[in-house]
């Protein structure tokens, strides 16, 4: 049993960047199922967007953003992202972040999909995500008490207050430990689909166990899927990023055709879902898909760590020619929170990819998803410090054994997902997965004495139902949720959420 200010479940850029300004007055103590540098922040290739140009205004990239997200974003959290973006970049140069410089020592910004404007900040080329989580590691070193190889597996709450979290050892101890104030840090459910270009460790875990929690859920039906990963024929390889196209590559079939010269307006840079949903169209006619790189130039210098993969991969990049395919990259919806990421459950905060405040609405615009960590994980903080939050003790008994449970590997989950409720869904395919997760359970399951990898398991079947479900339920086209036989949306142009909050749900009737 152990006891602190504040508890932060996750390692990437939100929790790292609430953690050091909870430190300032807070004990703070980090946990993450593996080790502090495996998150996908620290992977992220992409940058940062800001309206940092003097040609550029925080209500263009608002504009940019809201059109991208198909008018689903809830507009007054999206503004206030906005309006702060610039600061908390010119302060993370200012505290040290080296960001990229173009010949005359200008910050070199970059221009990705679903932005009209040059404005994404990088930092070490393709490796943003490095760079800044490096940075960040070294300015909580001594603050932060960071424990690895422990996985959080359930909130605790009484009174419905969550005043704590239980943990399993990787000798596979539970541990019982107490906070004044829980944040919930855990990224998406990206291995959730076979394709994806998440880390393997991001399986849907603090969704899942906000559900059990009874903390209200929103938006889960939209899963973004990146157009472009590496792909071998058979598995996806990593992550082609944005920025790529940004600098002039384009995207083509078999014949040599450019797929995306007559579906939109940006073309290669129109939003990822519409760049997405082609390259599906494209492969379902038995084509494949390749990201011609030949209008880059010195493309090795400025993606060494895509040229490394491409390399390591046996893709030869003297013909030009990456073979590519869309993969699971986000999860716009989550648990529902709001900026300052207090949920619906006291004591409980959430921010990052596993909040949803509905700026990114129903498709999130390249290279705001860092931003959104930096600026709402500083503001959570915020909020914290600004709040009596007392340690609440409580005695728990320890279970020694849990009852077997029956659930299907991992790699059957991500291939049913990717079939069913992938880039395109439709009625059967809904239905299918719907009755496939009925048959197993794993809801009210005793999770103290299962393995690591059974409880992973249990948390993306819940995950897997809140979407296919979710995805159900909206009966329309909107953003990342396509519906092959709601093929329009619905011509509501303001927010309309699908919102889930009791375990309950899980064995509700629906009706198909």
């Amino acid at each position: 049993m152990a006891f602190d200010d504040v508890i932060i479940i996750g390692s990437g850029i939100a929790a790292l960047t609430a953690a050091e300004k909870l430190a300032t007055d807070r004990n703070v103590i980090i946990f993450t199922k593996s080790k502090r540098t495996v998150s996908n922040s620290f992977h992220a290739q992409g940058g940062i967007a800001a309206a940092v140009d003097q040609g550029d205004t925080w209500e263009e990239h608002l504009k940019d953003t809201e059109v991208a997200g198909c008018q689903h974003s809830d507009l007054e959290n999206l503004q206030m992202l906005m309006k702060k973006a610039p600061k908390h970049l010119f302060d993370l140069a200012g505290r040290g972040l080296e960001f990229d410089r173009n010949k005359n020592g200008e910050w070199n910004l970059g221009r990705e999909g679903g932005h009209l404007k040059r404005r994404i900040l990088h930092a070490g080329g393709d490796a943003t995500g490095k760079a800044l989580m490096t940075f960040m590691l070294k300015q909580i070193k001594s603050k932060v008490t960071i424990l690895e190889d422990e996985m959080v597996i359930d909130l605790i709450v009484r009174n419905q207050h969550c005043i704590g979290i239980k943990t399993k050892t990787s000798a596979g101890n539970v541990i019982n430990h107490f906070a004044g104030a829980t944040i919930l840090a855990t990224g998406g459910c990206g291995q959730l689909y076979a394709y994806t270009s998440n880390d393997s460790t991001i399986t849907g875990d603090g969704i899942a166990m906000a559900f059990r929690a009874g903390v209200q859920l929103v938006d889960m039906e939209f899963v973004q899927f990146h157009p472009t990963l590496l792909f071998d024929g058979i598995n996806t390889i990593g992550l082609v990023s944005e920025a790529v196209r940004g600098e002039g590559a384009y995207l083509v079939n078999d014949s040599n055709r450019r797929i995306m010269e007559s579906v939109h307006k940006q073309k290669d840079l129109a939003p990822r879902d519409i760049v997405a949903r082609t390259i599906f169209k494209e492969r379902a006619h038995g084509k494949n898909v390749y990201l011609n790189i030949s209008n880059v130039k010195n493309f090795s210098d400025r993606f060494p760590s895509i040229s490394r993969m491409c390399v390591e991969s046996g893709i030869d990049l003297e013909g030009n020619l990456l073979p590519v395919t869309p993969g699971a990259h986000f999860m716009m919806g989550g648990v529902k929170a709001d900026t300052s990421g207090q949920t619906s459950l006291s004591g409980l905060y959430a921010v990052g990819e596993t909040a949803c405040t509905g700026v990114h609405g129903a498709n999130r615009v390249a290279s705001n998803s860092l931003l959104e960590g930096i600026v709402f994980g500083n503001m959570t903080a915020e909020s914290i410090l600004n709040q009596n939050n007392p340690v609440v003790e409580e005695s728990i008994a320890a279970k020694k054994s849990g009852i077997p449970v029956n659930l299907p590997a991992k790699e059957t989950i991500k291939q049913r997902m990717m079939r069913d409720v992938g880039v395109v869904r439709g009625k059967r395919g809904l239905r299918k997965m719907i009755q496939w997760l009925g048959q197993y359970r794993f809801s009210g399951v005793d999770l103290d004495g299962l393995s690591v990898d059974e409880v992973e398991r249990i948390n993306m079947m819940t995950t897997a139902w809140l979407i296919t479900t979710s995805a159900w339920k909206r009966k329309e086209s909107r953003g990342a949720h396509y519906r092959s036989d709601y093929p329009t949306s619905n011509g509501i142009e303001k927010r309309q959420e699908i919102v889930r909050q009791k375990e309950s749900e899980l064995v509700e009737e629906i009706l198909i």
